[in-house]
């Protein structure tokens, strides 16, 4: 198991350096960065004062050595419009992106495991048609149409919870059923087929010969094993909740990271993207791992694999 971890950890760190490098590069991809700074109305001499303020003229290596190393101490820089530590901003905002995330993804293995299981149970039977309409609309609808549907609807026709804001509970209502809407399908689709493979199973169908309950069988002897993919989706799902919130946040106007991010992308503000770029992918980072590892201690055989 050491020798398991120390290879998984040491992956994360590589993955971690790479995603400190493209954090840092997508600075530089646009452009100029002093020139984005100055806005279009800014003048030559403007661009270059930005330039030599924040350091641009210096070698990229450099730079990133500078940023890297401030970012492990947790300085992410200082933001251009709001002239305020980056790391007090996304402080600000990442509460409501974590909320939002950690709770659309409860609601979605609410919801997916059990139909998942039960599509398993009675293939082709009614269960599993609605599962797999919920699978196909969920894929086909857009976020942003079915969220400005639930505000029409829920919020505007019956005022049965708030529109817009996090000022109380109710404000996370809509936005949670419409972000884990989406999320529902794949773990719903993973948790069925995994199913379905582990009923066919010697074990199981011995289990169930001896006459043990069928919900005795699920629980001690098919859902352990089936739940490995699971576990690896699981976490992807919830690294793509947190990061990619930022539709559902701008529709109902919650001011976590993903419409932060939105905002310093139309103000220029570099340093604000970078920090959130990078502090969404080493989160997206941790997830994966703590996935993997979790998975080995499930399932022993996995400690072995390269």
């Amino acid at each position: 198991m050491l020798s398991f971890l120390s290879r998984r950890l040491f992956v994360a760190f590589c993955v971690c350096v790479t995603v400190s490098a493209l954090s840092f590069a997508l600075m530089f991809l646009s452009g100029d960065p002093a020139i984005a700074i100055a806005g279009a109305g800014g003048r030559a001499e403007d661009a270059e004062a930005i330039r030599i303020a924040y350091g641009f003229d210096r070698p990229l290596i450099v730079q990133y050595l500078d940023w890297i190393g401030s970012a492990v101490t947790g300085d992410l820089g200082q933001s251009i419009y709001f002239n305020l530590p980056v790391t007090e901003i996304i402080g600000n905002r990442v509460g409501v992106t974590l909320t939002l995330g950690f709770i659309s993804f409860l609601v979605a293995l609410a919801v997916a495991v059990p139909l998942g299981i039960a599509a398993a149970l009675r293939p082709n039977g009614w269960i599993d048609r609605i599962a797999l309409i919920i699978a196909v609309s969920g894929q086909a609808i857009p976020s942003f149409w079915l969220g400005l549907m639930a505000i029409v609807v829920f919020g505007v026709w019956y005022g049965m919870v708030p529109i817009s804001g996090a000022e109380s509970w109710q404000g996370f209502i809509l936005p949670v059923i419409v972000l884990s809407y989406y999320a529902v399908p794949e773990l719903m689709r993973i948790t069925r087929s995994g199913m379905i493979d582990v009923l066919a199973t010697d074990y199981v169908r011995a289990a169930r010969a001896k006459g043990l309950p069928m919900h005795l069988v699920i629980s001690r002897h098919a859902l352990r094993n089936a739940v490995l993919p699971l576990v690896s989706l699981a976490a992807v799902q919830l690294g793509q909740l947190l990061s990619g919130s930022i539709v559902i946040e701008s529709v109902f106007a919650l001011n976590g990271l993903g419409r932060l991010a939105w905002e310093s992308l139309l103000r220029s503000d570099l340093p604000v993207v970078q920090a959130i770029i990078l502090v969404l992918s080493l989160l997206y980072v941790l997830l994966t791992t703590c996935a993997d590892i979790l998975n080995a201690v499930l399932d022993p055989r996995l400690r072995g694999a390269t």
